[in-house]
C-alpha cells in the first residue's frame, strides 16, 4: 500500500504509543478494518472537537508532528485539519494507506467553500476504501464504506453515499447532506488558505462561537459558548454556567482541556463569563 499523507513525517514508536495511550487504545496486531473501526470509535471518545485556539490566539499549524504534539502532549483537540491530520498520521504509522480528501460542508444556503473540510479515504490490510473522519464534530462513529451505495445504519443514523454528476461524493445522514466529497488526493498544505481563513474571518462560524464537544458513551457533551449540553438517549439537557471559574472546570472535568484563562471570542458576539 502507498501511503499517500505525510512522507515528510513518521511517527517514531514512542510517539505512535503515546499517541494511543491518548486515545485509551492498545496497537493493533492488523492494520485491518475492524481495528479501523475500534481505532475512529476511541479517538471520538477521547479527543475533542473543538475551535479554542482561535479564540486563544495560538497559531494553527498544518504539520503532522505539531498536530500529534497539540492532541498527545497539550492534551487538546481541534477542528477538522488539526484532527483529521493526526489520525491519518497515526492511521500510517500502523501501516494502513490514507488518503487526504477535501469536501464542501452542506449549510442551510448551500454548499460551503472547497476545503472547507479535510476527511480520510484508508485502506485497510483486508477490505476498503473506508471513510474515516474523526473531525466533522458528530458525524458516524464507524468508518464508512466509500463504495457502497447502499445505507450504511451507524449508532448516529443510516448514512449514504452517492456520487454527483461531476465525480464527487455526497455523504448524507438520515437523508440530510452532510457534505460533498472530492475524491482527488490532497496534500495538508492545500487545506492551509481555507484553515487561515476559518481563523480569521468574520464570516467564518469558528471565528464566531466557542464549541469543544466529545461523543461519550451514551450520547455527546458539549460547551457552545457558556452553555453545557448533554444528549443522552433519555433526552437533551442544558445548563447555563453562571462564570469563569465554573467553564474552566468544565473544559478540565468534561473535556480534559486545562487552560489558565477563558478564551476570548476572536469578532463580536456571545461572551463566555
Amino acid at each position: 500500500m502507498t501511503d499517500r499523507t505525510t512522507p515528510e513525517h513518521r511517527l517514531d514508536d514512542r510517539r505512535l504509543d503515546a499517541y494511543l495511550d491518548r486515545i485509551g487504545a492498545g496497537r493493533p496486531a492488523r492494520a485491518d478494518a475492524a481495528s479501523l473501526a475500534e481505532l475512529q470509535l476511541h479517538h471520538l471518545r477521547s479527543v475533542p472537537f473543538e475551535n479554542l485556539s482561535i479564540h486563544l490566539g495560538e497559531p494553527i499549524v498544518l504539520e503532522p508532528a505539531a498536530l500529534v504534539d497539540k492532541l498527545v502532549d497539550r492534551r487538546r483537540g481541534g477542528f477538522c485539519y488539526e484532527l483529521n491530520g493526526a489520525f491519518a498520521a497515526l492511521l500510517s504509522a500502523l501501516g494502513y494507506s490514507v488518503t487526504l480528501l477535501a469536501a464542501s460542508v452542506a449549510t442551510p444556503s448551500g454548499l460551503g467553500p472547497p476545503f472547507d473540510h479535510l476527511a480520510l479515504r484508508v485502506d485497510a490490510d483486508d477490505n476498503g476504501p473506508w471513510l474515516a473522519d474523526v473531525g466533522f464534530g458528530s458525524l458516524s462513529h464507524r468508518p464508512l464504506r466509500l463504495d457502497s451505495r447502499a445505507d450504511q445504519p451507524d449508532p448516529a443514523g443510516s448514512f449514504r453515499i452517492t456520487p454527483t454528476d461531476d465525480g464527487d461524493l455526497e455523504v448524507t445522514l438520515d437523508g440530510a447532506p452532510q457534505y460533498r466529497l472530492e475524491t482527488r488526493p490532497r496534500r495538508l498544505r492545500d487545506f492551509e488558505p481555507t484553515c487561515w481563513w476559518h481563523q480569521t474571518s468574520p464570516a467564518s462560524h469558528f471565528t464566531r462561537s466557542l464549541v469543544c464537544s466529545l461523543l461519550t458513551d451514551d450520547g455527546r457533551i458539549t460547551l457552545k459558548d457558556r452553555t453545557l449540553i448533554e444528549t443522552t438517549p433519555t433526552g437533551r439537557r442544558e445548563h447555563t454556567l453562571p462564570g469563569d471559574a465554573e467553564i474552566l472546570e468544565a473544559y478540565r472535568t468534561c473535556f480534559g482541556i486545562v487552560l489558565d484563562h477563558l478564551p476570548s471570542p476572536r469578532t463580536p458576539g456571545s461572551r463566555p463569563g
